[in-house]
């Protein structure tokens, strides 16, 4: 336990004065170790327990396990009544309390401005957050200007990794999960649509559907715990086993390096991915209409073009894009405030993936009352 400040001399481990047991001193094993000073001390505390003496311990030096023991049985193996102590000597006899059977210290009482510190503090942790993602937003601007300016010295090998991470291998989850949906949406909507008798408006119903809203924001959010999951824990890693702290000593920029490359990459391939689901989707929904239905594959693929206009293609891949940047900006805001810990590495893997799911949902809306407010 941390040291602290001790009123009486450390020859005097404890002093009865004035009806309180003042205990002070070491009290590790090492000052245990001493001939006969266990059974001295031990003497003197059941003298003093015998006395109904309070007790305080404020002045404790050290104390192990060995000798919280000792004044445990003093005590007669419970906890008296009137006791000063600091916090980290109440959690040591509260166990022993425990594994006795007893009964804890009552812990103290609930702080009743709790939760409006709390509050504040997600607040100033929120806007701080902001920040950082603002200044991170700026510099890419100007990483990727520089890159532009001289493009032989860009990372296209770095980009071109991260393509094929976060593009050609998500192809396989986005199409299984974009084809289901297809597939939910078609059968529940045909069972609604065969009711009022306008069967053949299924192919309007799932394209606008698929294609302007569900296939960007299903494949971001697939992309966000996918991808985003992983650059965060690979920049977290490499905090850890202090390679960013390599790269800065041999003057190699992280926004260079390591922001730009997965921005970019993420910008092209999430708008190809979101095509990829819109396909797999209205594929899965074109089967389940005709199993529902009836309604024959090469109708289907014919009404397509009327039932979905260009307009809501450009709307998905412009999601697309947006989407995949700032994906890639939250993952790697967090995975660059990784503390070099563990915990600290799961704790910001699991915030930047909800951070970028509410992130990706947000912006959806903010684009539903832009194009609302437009009348697109």
């Amino acid at each position: 336990m941390p040291h602290s400040a001790s009123s009486a001399p450390a020859a005097a481990p404890f002093r009865h004065e004035g009806g309180v047991c003042h205990v002070a001193g070491d009290w590790s094993v090492l000052a245990l170790a001493e001939p006969g000073e266990v059974e001295r001390r031990r003497q003197a505390l059941s003298r003093a327990a015998n006395d109904g003496a309070r007790w305080d311990l404020h002045a404790i030096g050290r104390l192990d396990t060995i000798g919280a023991l000792l004044i445990w049985q003093a005590w007669g193996e419970r906890l008296p009544e009137r006791v000063r102590w600091s916090p980290g000597q109440q959690d040591v006899f509260n166990a022993l309390a425990m594994n006795k059977g007893g009964t804890p210290a009552a812990a103290p009482r609930a702080d009743p401005w709790a939760w409006p510190r709390a509050v504040g503090g997600a607040v100033f942790r929120a806007v701080d957050n902001g920040r950082a993602l603002l200044i991170m937003l700026g510099q890419l601007v100007l990483d990727l200007a520089g890159m532009l300016w001289r493009p032989r010295l860009g990372p296209w090998r770095e980009i071109s990794a991260q393509v094929y991470r976060t593009g050609a291998q998500a192809l396989g989850i986005t199409a299984l999960v974009g084809f289901l949906i297809g597939v939910v949406l078609s059968y529940l909507s045909a069972q609604q649509l065969q009711m009022i008798g306008a069967d053949r408006f299924i192919v309007r119903l799932l394209g606008v559907s698929i294609v302007r809203e569900l296939g960007p924001v299903l494949a971001a959010i697939l992309v966000a715990g996918r991808s985003g999951s992983a650059i965060t824990a690979q920049i977290g890693v490499m905090r850890v086993t202090q390679e960013l702290d390599a790269m800065l000593v041999m003057g190699i920029s992280h926004g260079q390096r390591l922001i730009l490359p997965r921005v970019v990459a993420l910008a092209v391939t999430m708008p190809l991915l979101v095509l990829w689901t819109d396909a797999m989707a209205i594929l899965g929904g074109m089967l389940a209409a005709q199993v529902q239905l009836g309604v024959s594959a090469q109708w289907f693929l014919q009404s397509l073009p009327d039932a979905i206009s260009l307009t809501n293609y450009w709307i998905g891949i412009l999601k697309g894009v947006t989407f995949g940047i700032l994906i890639a900006l939250i993952a790697c805001h967090f995975g660059l405030r990784i503390q070099p810990n563990t915990e600290s590495l799961g704790r910001g893997t699991t915030t930047s993936v909800v951070t970028s799911i509410t992130g990706v949902i947000l912006l959806d809306a903010l684009y539903a009352v832009i194009f609302s407010s437009v009348g697109i």
